[in-house]
């Protein structure tokens, strides 16, 4: 039953619909597309269990939104008995002993998690290849990437397994792999959505967000996630109010290209713009373009901030409380050393280094302190932008998904990956990666995502601009990959 988490939800609320028959159904497909590496793990008799209680609570009349729709988690998110990895040796026996808050709102609201879902390790990445338990493949094509770090996030919507996911976004985690797998992906202003449960890989970057095939649904699980929670020292006060803003008028809306976005791009991604343009300008909209001449500096100024934050968050994985020890090394000092290098993978060692590197002493001014300041710019730029327009516009990357291992050995490439996500992070305000086109790679048409960015709190009107491109283009590039 391919139908929408919203329509699922209202199937099983009217009782046409079984959430034992809706789970055991995506338990199956996660079987049968185990070839994608979608999943780290599987809760098939917890989530059986969990079926039958949602069936129970409707029975007794309980009103539940997402009532017996089966859900993945990302494996940085903690679900209490559960194993959470982060993709990560480091963590590998590791048994989460309590509830992150944006997963309890989704059991409250009555959604069936089946599983956690595969990452880069401890977010770390644009492709979902570094994770210590396998990589992950696009539902498209098998021999490419399907981005990173929520990748498997990303794959388990793409692919039909599941109807909606979460993911964490720190510097396009969640929008990027939306692009590449042709699904929406959203990331909303930083704070709208508790981070408590949370696994930190860079804490005023980091933000939870949810994959979907139907801005609907978007608006749905926004509206049982978001909201705030006390034991979020960063929670807006900004109750959530997604599902009313989905009549969204595009007309007399103005709309912008970053000019800075505009260079780079492959052929489709260009194409895909100009489609863009002329899908707004036809239901009454203006297309404009501006200029943000700090965002050139954002790649730079992100890795001097995420880098010094990861290597402050990832210092209590030592060995001596938690995480992988070498039984081996009895001296303390030696054995942090030994375990903590045969614990983390290539990539977290070299953002633990960069980061350790550009807060030490007579580096601190002179890379992370200017990252700031650029951070603040780029905020500021974004602010004079949102005075004139309702949304900015640029491609969520400017290339479709790459093949599986042609930039795992090139940092450089593979950051470069995210140039046009990480500087709404670095600013702190909404995106939404949207299908809007495809290009014909190697004879694979491959699913291209066009990134709207809005001010600080409008989170409902990107969602809701998602939903009325969804009725423009009838949903033309939200369909299954081949099977």
């Amino acid at each position: 039953m391919h139908f929408s988490a919203t329509q699922q939800a209202r199937e099983v609320r009217a009782g046409r619909a079984r959430p034992e028959d809706l789970t055991e159904q995506a338990l199956q497909e996660a079987q049968r597309l185990e070839h994608l590496g979608a999943l780290i793990s599987r809760r098939d008799d917890e989530a059986r269990a969990d079926a039958s209680e949602v069936a129970a609570r409707v029975a007794r009349g309980e009103h539940l939104p997402l009532a017996g729709v089966p859900v993945v988690i990302k494996d940085n998110l903690n679900l209490q008995g559960t194993h959470t990895t982060c993709g990560s040796r480091a963590l590998g026996g590791y048994v989460s002993p309590y509830t992150a808050t944006a997963v309890q709102r989704l059991r409250a609201a009555g959604a069936v998690i089946i599983g956690k879902a595969n990452m880069d390790e401890f977010a770390m990445g644009s492709s979902t290849e570094s994770g210590a338990f396998g990589r992950a493949r696009n539902p498209w094509d098998p021999a490419r990437v399907p981005g990173g770090s929520s990748g498997g996030s990303a794959v388990a919507v793409a692919s039909g397994m599941v109807p909606l996911s979460l993911g964490s976004d720190t510097g396009g985690s969640v929008r990027q792999p939306a692009a590449f797998t042709g699904v929406y992906g959203f990331k909303p202003t930083y704070g709208r959505v508790s981070r408590y449960g949370l696994v930190a890989y860079a804490s005023s970057l980091d933000q939870v967000g949810p994959f979907a095939r139907h801005a609907e649904d978007l608006a749905t699980v926004m509206d049982v996630i978001a909201g705030h929670d006390p034991r979020d020292g960063t929670s807006l006060q900004a109750p959530p109010a997604f599902t009313s803003a989905l009549g969204l008028e595009l007309r007399g809306k103005r709309f912008a290209f970053i000019r800075e976005s505009l260079e780079g791009n492959t052929a489709g991604v260009m194409a895909t713009l100009e489609r863009t343009r002329a899908l707004l300008e036809g239901a009454g909209a203006t297309v404009a373009e501006v200029s943000l001449p700090t965002l050139k500096y954002g790649i730079a100024a992100y890795y001097l901030i995420a880098t010094p934050e990861a290597s402050s968050n990832l210092a209590r994985y030592d060995g001596m409380v938690y995480s992988h020890r070498n039984p081996d090394v009895p001296e303390m000092v030696q054995s942090m050393s030994v375990s903590r290098g045969e614990a983390f993978g290539a990539e977290v060692k070299r953002r633990i280094l960069m980061g350790t590197y550009a807060l030490s002493s007579g580096y601190y001014d002179a890379y992370y302190s200017k990252a700031m300041r650029v951070r603040r710019l780029i905020a500021q730029e974004f602010a004079g932008a949102f005075e004139q327009f309702d949304a900015l516009i640029t491609p969520t990357s400017p290339f479709p998904a790459f093949r599986r291992g042609e930039r795992s050995q090139d940092p450089l490439a593979m950051y470069a990956a995210d140039v046009d996500t990480v500087p709404v992070n670095l600013a702190g305000v909404p995106a939404i990666s949207v299908p809007m086109g495809t290009e014909q790679v190697e004879g694979v048409d491959l699913p291209i995502g066009m990134q709207f960015i809005a001010a600080p709190l409008a989170d409902e009107q990107l969602v809701g601009l998602a939903y009325a491109l969804e009725g423009l283009t009838e949903g033309e590039y939200l369909r299954l990959p081949p099977q």
